[in-house]
């Protein structure tokens, strides 16, 4: 553990939001909060101008404007301040590598959504082994926290041991119920041959389910005792059964697994996730 959440400002509203939920985040975690913005020259140094290291005035008013907002929220989280003179992508994943957390502003334009730094968030997800939050603007205040959950998507297909970890951890600092949230699709068996559903045999797949998806959570059950764990089986695809689960939540938290693929990728449930969440989406990479 290093202690440390980095939350990538642009100066944008998003970013602002996402500074506002990092700063929460570090006061829960007690850690440091490091506010990073990347910037490069937007025109070539002229011919025999001395090179100068010294940023632009814009950059500066950038962390400027983060500071004002984590100070009018959550004053007194020891922050730290990162300007780096780089690529915004690469810059984050150098960061990321100095963090156990990185917080971005999520604008979430369609199918092409765009993050913080003026990056494809999604092109950055795989290339780094932490958590990521995004956060679009208004989804930073935590009202109403006490009385609501935090959810997570449990796929069942194998195990998912850092996504269960990072949840309960979650749930347990913030005092609040975990949704564990499980959708699956119908059997073929489950449906007779006109394509009619069979009532016993749609009963009898949702029951299966909920004993796995019990069976999954039970260990981790013994060791957060004090964490009221909701289950909830969607007898549809795990995309919209995802986001029914996480209406009210104040959190949304998915799974990537990132070991065994030539070609880092996001799936479809991230991707629904990240689209259409009306909280909050933190991606968490496992085996």
């Amino acid at each position: 553990m290093k202690n440390v959440v980095t939350v990538g400002v642009d100066g944008t509203s998003q970013a602002l939001a996402a500074a506002r939920w990092a700063a929460h985040e570090a006061r829960l975690r007690q850690s440091r909060l490091r506010i990073l913005t990347a910037w490069q020259p937007l025109t070539g140094r002229p011919r025999g101008a001395p090179w100068t290291p010294e940023p632009p005035h814009w950059p500066d008013r950038i962390i400027e404007e983060a500071r004002s907002a984590i100070e009018s929220t959550e004053p007194g989280v020891p922050v730290d301040v990162a300007l780096v003179r780089e690529q915004p992508l690469e810059a984050l994943v150098e960061a990321a590598a100095q963090a156990d957390l990185l917080v971005l502003g999520s604008r979430g334009l369609g199918p092409a959504a765009r993050f913080a730094l003026g990056e494809t968030g999604l092109d950055l997800v795989p290339r780094i082994t932490i958590p990521v939050v995004l956060v679009r603007s208004r989804q930073d205040s935590p009202a109403a926290e006490s009385s609501s959950s935090v959810a997570v998507g449990v796929s069942l297909h194998a195990p998912c041991e850092g996504l269960l970890a990072f949840a309960f951890e979650t749930a347990a600092r913030r005092a609040v119920p975990l949704c564990a949230v499980h959708g699956r699709n119908l059997p073929p068996f489950a449906y007779d041959r006109g394509g009619v559903v069979e009532r016993a045999a749609a009963e009898q797949a949702e029951l299966l389910a909920r004993e796995e998806l019990s069976e999954a959570l039970r260990p981790w059950r013994e060791k957060f005792r004090d964490v009221r764990v909701e289950e909830q089986v969607v007898m549809e695809s795990p995309a919209p059964a995802l986001l029914h689960g996480a209406a009210g939540a104040q959190l949304l938290i998915v799974g990537r697994r990132h070991l065994g693929r030539a070609v880092p990728r996001i799936g479809h449930v991230v991707h629904a996730a990240v689209h259409h969440a009306p909280c909050p989406v933190a991606i968490v990479p496992h085996e």
